[in-house]
């Protein structure tokens, strides 16, 4: 199948591994020039050095989403090297399980890290996104938030910041001068996604038993996803054939929510 994204160039934010990298190197393979952002510098070589096989033209940006210059570096040094977009995937968040169990013990720094790192992040590299893809007729910014996004359950910092991704996206779809330029607006929200060396995979390393019966009374499918798996939902959003998906919020998670 053609999806339409040959030749485009694309942005992944936190692409350096899990969701991140799985999407850039599905990008890659439909021949798409594909750049990261990171903050770590020995997860950015290395997957630089996996997307490099795919052929195309890759940039691997060293930022930590949480200080603004380093954003606006990042931003500068794709523009200079490549002068377009044509797509944006905002996927670098987090901090589902910082601070702790309890509101009053866990500071106001853990609430506005959060917030930051995951909702003023997306607006930041959109807001620098649109203007390019406004001058082509065409983009794709597509949002990775989380089921915690959509529904109660999980710690109040990070279910508030990943509703805020989902607003976002859907506000701007609705944005008829944005969307009429050819831009789509979309949010992917995962479920439970077991990715080496994050918090399900240290789960599972400290108690494997335990593991397993969480996963099998909590995941109708009786585990958890892969990066992968997201990443085809991305990809396809990502493509021509999704021209009519716009405002979409896209559940992946095996069925695991509870919510519609």
């Amino acid at each position: 199948m053609d999806l339409g994204i040959k030749g485009k160039y694309a942005l992944v934010t936190g692409g350096s591994h899990g969701i991140g990298l799985a999407a850039a190197r599905a990008l890659a393979s439909e021949g798409c020039h594909v750049a990261i952002c990171s903050r770590d510098p020995k997860r950015l070589s290395t997957a630089l050095k996996i997307l490099k096989k795919e052929g195309v033209k890759v940039l691997a940006v060293q930022a930590d989403v949480l200080v603004a210059e380093d954003i606006i570096n990042a931003t500068k040094f794709i523009d200079k090297s490549w002068k377009k977009i044509d797509i944006l995937i905002n996927n670098v968040g987090g901090g589902g399980r910082w601070g702790s169990e309890s509101m009053e013990e866990t500071s106001e720094k853990v609430w506005s890290d959060v917030f930051d790192k995951n909702a003023t992040a997306a607006v930041r590299f959109t807001r620098w996104a649109i203007p390019h893809m406004r001058r082509q007729k065409w983009g794709r910014i597509v949002t990775v938030a989380s089921v915690h996004g959509k529904e109660g359950g999980g710690r109040p910092w990070f279910n508030m910041a990943k509703a805020a991704q989902i607003s976002l996206m859907k506000c701007l779809s609705l944005k008829t001068d944005l969307v009429r330029d050819g831009i789509t607006f979309n949010t992917v929200a995962p479920g439970g996604i077991l990715i080496p060396d994050t918090g399900w995979d240290e789960e599972r390393k400290k108690n494997p038993k335990l593991f397993k019966k969480k996963v099998l009374e909590n995941f109708p499918l009786g585990r958890l996803g892969t990066p992968e798996e997201v990443a085809g939902v991305l990809l396809f959003l990502c493509s021509k054939n999704a021209s009519l998906v716009n405002g979409a919020c896209i559940t992946v998670d095996g069925g695991e929510s509870k919510s519609f």
